[in-house]
């Protein structure tokens, strides 16, 4: 006799509420037998334990299959509903009995009683399916899982007399399909192993639902491995730390910023040759303003390894005071400067840092237009053109201009922390205070190198802080207010970042206006301006050192009255990408059109007075800007006209190799054909092309050997700029002090120096010179033709209290 609830096809069923059962007990009936008297609800009537088991056999073949409307097959009811059988012969399936709480409190009340415990459809397993066919039944044919029973016995702490029944000694009355009863028989010993000693093994299995452990229909033990297992796969081995180190080196090596950056340092050794090729000894442009900043470099990493506190008082420019902030001191560079002595190494390091200057000019470059949302070849053609744009090839002998790579490069981290892209706008989720941190100290080392390049570039971003400070304010109060827009940890990177900036612009800045208060006649004027400004010619004429265009403008360039500084053509190749960007592009339209206005307004403030006398351009800056008036050179400005241009021509060619994608995708099979990837590629290599040069390396005039052993305070003698800035590189060896110097602008004691030692060697002059502390002269036989000492060099010097000695070329006076 089942419980009420299983009858009524209740939560036990084993199909959905309200199905028909096969064979059910009323509630009347269930009732009837309890106030009689009769054993609890499972209970047979008076029959023995073996005579139950044989009838429970017998039950369990009738239930298997032999009534109608009882027993659904496993196509149409297997996995379907709440107790989902076997879907193969041997598999165990859940028990749900040991879970519900009904047939629980039902087994304790009858082990109370004395009744059996145990109580089981006789033609079900634990799980609600058919006994060794896994076929479902219907609810009205469910009852409690004995081998359930036997682990609630023993986890109630009941009597074991169930454990100890036979594998079968499930009973059950249940009625058939014309509402007799039938009395449980045994289950089917092929379906389930009740056959276990340890109750609370098995109720642990059942509670959690797991499978009850039986046999299949050939007697073999259910639950072992899938026999199909041995055709999976076998499972990849764990490398070891020496396979996971070559992977993970693997992958560096072929990630996107490994290959720009060595694609970078070897084209810019290629683009750069003959540099490297004698590196010791040549040097490209010419050896003039090159030694001197070679010779920059090595004072500045001298000094700050020897006294520190001395560094702006070099030992050039005798005896004047912050002779280093004479010109821009390429500072940032003082750690190369480190490196070797004398030179040789000066010019070796010179080499190597202009290569490196282009190479980070490119990769720079490239970085920012690809966190502005460029591909991979919009973002070389933007690197490219802005390291190698033909006006440049004028510049090779400035270093301090060449080194502009940590402008683009900083703008890339500050914009790659700040989550901003033109092409994707802002996205907050990308905000990252240690790229911010990073671009602000790029921005720092690239104001160190020099104000010339550096000034306009913080002044770009003050202005780019005043903006995101205004778009704080918006945001955060004003339009859709957004609680901390930018974020907590970002405003104080950015805060920091800035602090820093503008603390090395402040240091770097006091010496100059010491320089500018001891010598006011170096500071520039209009006119000096006047003399630099170039034409509007001057963006359509290439310098001579441009292997395309060199011959051909050189009727242009007769007509510029100082052509190294207003040639300045970036590309006609860049000129056509950028046009061709304006209207074909991956930047939406307000975003060209806002490059389009910064190519124009860099392009009428890189023309100084020429534009309408600069009275409402240049002008302005010039008086009322803080250090602009510095600025002798407005045509270096073009430095952003070129980058502008490179993002312009960089969308154009990012929006034409996505169409080459979309083409290839439409293709059988979906590659680009070799014409469609040369198409892409032509525009870089048009770019690089246009940037070859004929730039020359002449060799460095070689160090006396006096240079090396004379002390100082000394004077070489001719002196003059040009002759002066290659001593000044002599004195790497020693760093004695020396009267010699060349820069931007030329002391007046110089000048002094230079006009009374025309006569030496004579009294007055030896007299001034010793008064000036100057112990040493050196006269250079070799560069004496057409000055007055070549007449002087060999006279007596009997009577004015100096010795004379010749050392090798070199005519040593020591006073």
């Amino acid at each position: 006799m089942t419980t009420d609830q299983s009858a009524a096809g209740g939560p036990h069923s084993g199909g959905p509420a309200g199905a028909p059962a096969s064979s059910e007990t009323t509630g009347d009936e269930a009732r009837t037998d309890r106030a009689a008297g009769s054993p609890k609800a499972g209970d047979t009537t008076g029959e023995s334990a073996p005579a139950r088991a044989g009838a429970e056999g017998e039950q369990g073949k009738d239930k298997a299959g032999t009534e109608p409307g009882t027993a659904v097959t496993g196509p149409e009811k297997a996995g379907t509903g709440p107790d989902r059988a076997a879907t193969r012969p041997g598999r165990t399936t859940t028990d749900r009995a040991g879970t519900e709480p009904g047939r629980a409190t039902t087994d304790r009340a009858a082990a109370t009683d004395g009744g059996p415990t145990g109580q089981a459809d006789a033609g079900r397993d634990g799980g609600g399916a058919l006994a060794g066919n896994g076929e479902s039944k219907h609810g009205g044919n469910k009852g409690a899982d004995g081998k359930g029973d036997e682990g609630r016995t023993g986890e109630s702490g009941g009597s074991k007399a169930a454990a100890g029944k036979s594998a079968d000694g499930k009973t059950t009355d249940a009625k058939d399909g014309d509402g007799k009863t039938t009395e449980g028989k045994s289950v089917d010993a092929k379906t389930t192993d009740a056959k276990t000693t340890d109750a609370k093994t098995t109720d642990a299995k059942t509670t959690e639902g797991k499978t009850t452990e039986g046999k299949d229909g050939d007697g073999k033990e259910a639950g072992k491995p899938d026999r199909w297992a041995a055709f999976a796969p076998a499972p990849e081995a764990v490398p070891g730390r020496p396979r996971r180190a070559a992977r993970w080196v693997g992958r560096l090596l072929i990630h996107e910023w490994t290959l720009a950056t060595v694609g970078s340092l070897v084209l810019a050794v290629l683009l750069t040759w003959p540099t490297l090729r004698y590196p010791l000894h040549t040097i490209p442009q010419d050896y003039w303003d090159p030694t001197l900043q070679a010779w920059q470099m090595a004072w500045s990493g001298h000094i700050l390894l020897t006294n520190p506190a001395q560094l702006w008082q070099s030992n050039a420019f005798f005896p004047e005071d912050w002779s280093f902030a004479f010109s821009d001191t390429l500072l940032g560079y003082a750690p190369a400067g480190m490196i070797g002595n004398g030179p040789e190494a000066a010019v070796l390091r010179y080499n190597i840092m202009f290569v490196l200057a282009h190479a980070l000019a490119t990769l720079g470059a490239y970085a920012l237009a690809r966190q502005l949302g460029a591909g991979r070849i919009g973002g070389a053609v933007a690197g490219v053109s802005y390291a190698y744009a033909p006006w440049l090839l004028a510049q090779a002998g400035h270093l301090h201009v060449i080194s502009n790579g940590g402008i683009p490069l900083a703008l890339a981290m500050l914009a790659r922390g700040h989550g901003y892209s033109l092409r994707h706008g802002y996205r907050p989720e990308r905000r990252h205070d240690g790229w911010v941190y990073a671009g602000w100290l790029v921005a720092a080392w690239q104001l160190s190198l020099g104000f010339g390049i550096g000034l306009p570039f913080a002044y770009f971003l003050g202005g780019a802080v005043l903006v995101a400070a205004v778009t704080f304010f918006l945001r955060r109060w004003v339009i859709r207010p957004v609680k901390r827009p930018f974020g907590r940890r970002l405003l104080l990177a950015d805060l920091v970042g800035g602090l820093i900036f503008a603390g090395v612009g402040a240091l770097m800045a006091i010496p100059y206006f010491k320089v500018a208060e001891l010598h006011p006649q170096a500071e520039r004027t209009i006119g000096d301006i006047a003399i630099f400004s170039p034409p509007a010619s001057g963006f359509f004429t290439a310098p001579g050192e441009s292997r395309v265009w060199g011959e051909l403008h050189e009727g242009a360039r007769a007509a510029l009255p100082w052509h190294p500084e207003m040639t300045l053509l970036p590309g006609f190749v860049l000129y056509a990408l950028a046009a061709g960007g304006l209207f074909f592009s991956v930047w939406k339209l307000r975003h060209r059109l806002l490059l389009l206005a910064g190519v124009v307004v860099t392009m009428v403030l890189a023309m100084g007075t020429r534009f309408f006398d600069g009275t409402f351009t240049y002008v302005p800056l010039f008086e009322h800007v803080p250090g602009w008036n510095g600025l002798r050179t407005p045509g270096r400005l073009m430095l952003w006209t070129t980058l502008l241009l490179g993002l312009l021509a960089a969308g154009a060619v990012s929006a034409f190799a996505a169409r080459v994608r979309e083409i290839s995708a439409e293709r059988i099979p979906s590659w680009p054909s070799p014409w469609l990837r040369l198409a892409t590629l032509l525009p870089l290599v048009l770019v690089i092309a246009e940037g070859l040069n004929t730039t020359p390396h002449p060799v460095v005039p070689q160090q006396p050997a006096a240079m090396r052993t004379v002390a100082g305070p000394l004077l070489v003698l001719p002196s003059s700029q040009s002759h002066d800035q290659p001593v000044m590189l002599w004195s790497t060896t020693k760093f004695q002090d020396i009267v010699n110097g060349g820069s931007g602008f030329t002391p007046r004691q110089l000048d002094e120096v230079r006009r009374v030692s025309l006569s030496f060697p004579d009294q007055t002059s030896v007299d001034y010179l010793r008064v000036l502390g100057v112990r040493n002269v050196l006269l250079m036989r070799d560069q004496i033709a057409g000055t007055p000492w070549e007449v002087t060099i060999d006279a007596p010097v009997d009577g004015l209290g100096i010795t004379r000695e010749e050392m090798g070329q070199v005519v040593v006076y020591r006073l």
